[in-house]
């Protein structure tokens, strides 16, 4: 049976019995329905996992202790940052969710003039408060123990004058160039990829005179979704550790 993983926002140090915020605890008993004495591997954003059993289990709390503390390498040799553009509702999720699994180190929302979806006050607050969840709930599943950083989204106009001396890719579907034919520097790249319609003229030109090489991902037009998991897994075949 495979242990479950969990991560916790606090210090985690072997030998110690920890008590475990609530809304984790819940999902301990109510979605992972553990029991005292099972299993379950904790972690928190150090690179280390820990071996721990449950000692105790109330009705809303749960207590862990905190058994040996072991090297978790499995963040990729390639640094990737993504500029995602923002897509309505399990678009997004499925993107953030398989950019964490395919090893992203940081990902920064943006909104360009095809984004079909607007984040204003509370609503940008609510929804990165979402992904965070998505993030969280893909480096659990994934192995990973150093969660992808979220980035405040900002706007196309914002983001495609960032980053230098680094590799930036755009992921364009009308691109001749292919992914492979790419060099790419100190080991770290950004990948740009739009919205459902893609990007407009005008903020193509705007990526070229920024330094983004377009490129395609294949001959067909793919989802925004399918295009971010194509030119992620493309990428760390490429340079990561999918090769």
């Amino acid at each position: 049976m495979r242990i479950p993983r969990v991560y916790i926002d606090q210090k985690i140090i072997s030998g110690e019995i920890i008590s475990i915020p609530v809304d984790k605890a819940h999902h301990i008993m109510h979605v992972l329905r553990l029991r005292v004495d099972d299993q379950i591997t904790l972690f928190n954003h150090s690179g280390f996992q820990f071996d721990s059993h449950i000692v105790e289990r109330g009705k809303k709390a749960i207590k862990i202790k905190v058994g040996e503390q072991r090297q978790n390498n499995k963040e990729s040799s390639l640094d990737i940052t993504i500029c995602l553009a923002v897509t309505r509702g399990q678009q997004m999720d499925f993107s953030i969710q398989k950019a964490v699994e395919l090893g992203v180190r940081k990902i920064i929302p943006i909104i360009s003039e095809f984004s079909n979806i607007k984040l204003v006050n509370n609503r940008e607050d609510n929804k990165l408060i979402h992904w965070q969840k998505i993030i969280i709930g893909a480096t659990e599943q994934c192995g990973r123990s150093i969660l992808t950083e979220l980035e405040s989204p900002i706007t196309f106009d914002e983001s495609v004058g960032l980053f230098t001396d680094t590799t930036k890719i755009l992921l364009h579907p009308g691109a001749e160039q292919k992914i492979s034919e790419i060099d790419i520097k100190n080991g770290k790249i950004i990948i740009m990829s739009g919205p459902e319609g893609g990007f407009s003229d005008d903020e193509f030109k705007k990526a070229l005179d920024n330094n983004y090489t377009a490129v395609n991902v294949g001959p067909r037009v793919l989802r925004a979704e399918t295009a971010v998991v194509c030119g992620l897994s493309i990428a760390q075949q490429l340079w990561g550790d999918l090769n």
